[in-house]
């Protein structure tokens, strides 16, 4: 278990919420971005926040710290959620299925969109956690890489897998044996988040894009490359290019695709580093080509003829936001019984037809394709076995690689 240290961000980890905060899921909610009825930035916080992500510790905290839980007597479950991330209705005041669930349990949902940025929650729930103090919520979604800080530091609870069967038995494959938890003892899959390659057929004009090398090296598409802002994205599909496994490499592979990438930015080749904003130079031409995530691509094609994506055949980098019991939660089973609903076919159907995100639910496909027989055919939705066989994930990284890879990143990007 990792042990609890005060420490201050370091300046890359902070240059990397600076980009989170410009660009990032912290500037704009990828589905808001590209519905037609919403757009512009969120409200955040603003960096004020990052002092508070060095707050000490009131008292030590022993791990995995559970209370009594009120779960039978206390008919409510508080659920903290990523903006945007929810089904609603056609009056976007109601979620249909927490309504649902709440019908069938008896079980009121608290669902609160109050996480703009992993590093920025992370500040918020970070004191009371080090003081083993409840937070106020009995289900978190949080990033993997922040899913793994939480459970080295020993902060969330293990679930029971007598409350599970449902997310037992349906979990996706390829999302159950994360490296960071490894058969899922202390979290499950909201989404998965798949990097692709996308392309502007009308931009391209003939030209082939197939690899990461054409995006790096094609000198027809000079200027006209878009990167993302986001290092495990950028270099997770760099070191695949290159033949190496993001899941499992060494410093020296991270240092070759850095070098890699520079000598794109060297040459000209690469236009910008983009957060979500590369939506709009892809869909303008600006950007022939770009790494970028598959929800925005979904939703692009469906306003664009003209854009489109590949899967190199070398993989695509997957990530998952994942759901979690903070310790001292009050409701751990009815957060657990909520994690259980949504792996159902149906529900997590309905989810997957508004998010369009990976759906991590097997056994959705046919749910699916009677709300929307598109979605379910799509394979950024819901990946064939071909597709699921060429994801791979960015493996966890030490406090101490954190920051030289983060400021190794920075530097190049300029940021």
């Amino acid at each position: 278990m990792e042990q609890y240290e005060p420490d201050r961000l370091s300046p890359a980890q902070v240059a990397a919420m600076r980009r989170s905060f410009r660009n990032g899921r912290a500037a704009l909610s990828r589905r808001s971005l590209l519905r037609a009825s919403t757009g512009g930035a969120l409200a955040v916080g603003g960096l004020g926040t990052l002092s508070a992500c060095g707050i000490p510790a009131a008292g030590k905290t022993e791990g995995e710290v559970s209370s009594d839980d009120h779960s039978a007597k206390e008919k409510t479950v508080s659920f903290s959620n990523w903006t945007e991330y929810m089904d609603v209705d056609e009056s976007e005041k109601h979620h249909p299925t927490l309504d649902t669930f709440t019908e069938r349990t008896g079980i009121k949902v608290k669902y609160t969109e109050d996480i703009n940025d992993n590093v920025e929650f992370f500040g918020k729930i970070k004191p009371q956690l080090a003081a083993g103090q409840d937070t106020g919520r009995d289900l978190i979604c949080v990033t993997d890489w922040l899913a793994a800080r939480l459970i080295r530091l020993g902060w969330v609870q293990k679930l029971d897998p007598a409350n599970l069967p449902n997310a037992y038995a349906n979990l996706s494959s390829q999302f159950r044996s994360p490296d960071w938890d490894p058969g899922r003892s202390y979290s499950y899959v909201w989404q998965g988040i798949s990097t692709v390659i996308a392309y502007n057929k009308k931009a391209l004009d003939g030209v082939e894009v197939k690899t990461v090398s054409d995006l790096l090296d094609n000198p027809k598409l000079k200027g006209r490359v878009g990167f993302l802002s986001e290092m495990r994205d950028s270099i997770g599909m760099t070191l695949l290019d290159m033949g190496k496994d993001p899941g499992d490499f060494t410093a020296d592979d991270y240092d070759a695709a850095i070098a890699r990438i520079q000598k794109a930015v060297d040459e000209g080749q690469i236009r910008r580093f983009t957060g979500n904003d590369y939506t709009s130079d892809l869909s303008s031409g600006d950007f022939a080509a770009c790494i970028a995530w598959a929800g925005d691509v979904v939703q692009l094609k469906a306003d664009s003829p003209d854009i489109d994506f590949i899967i190199p055949d070398s993989g695509y980098v997957t990530s998952t936001d994942n759901l979690m019991v903070p310790n001292k939660a009050r409701h751990k089973t009815n957060a657990e019984r909520l994690i259980d609903y949504y792996y159902e076919p149906k529900a997590a159907a309905q989810l997957a037809a508004y998010i369009n995100y990976v759906c991590p639910v097997d056994g959705v496909r046919e749910e699916l394709a009677k709300i929307d027989e598109d979605a379910a055919n799509n394979p950024l939705i819901i990946p064939d076995k071909a597709m699921a066989a060429k994801s791979r994930a960015f493996r966890s990284l030490s406090s101490k690689e954190e920051t030289e890879f983060e400021t190794k990143f920075a530097k190049l990007t300029g940021a």
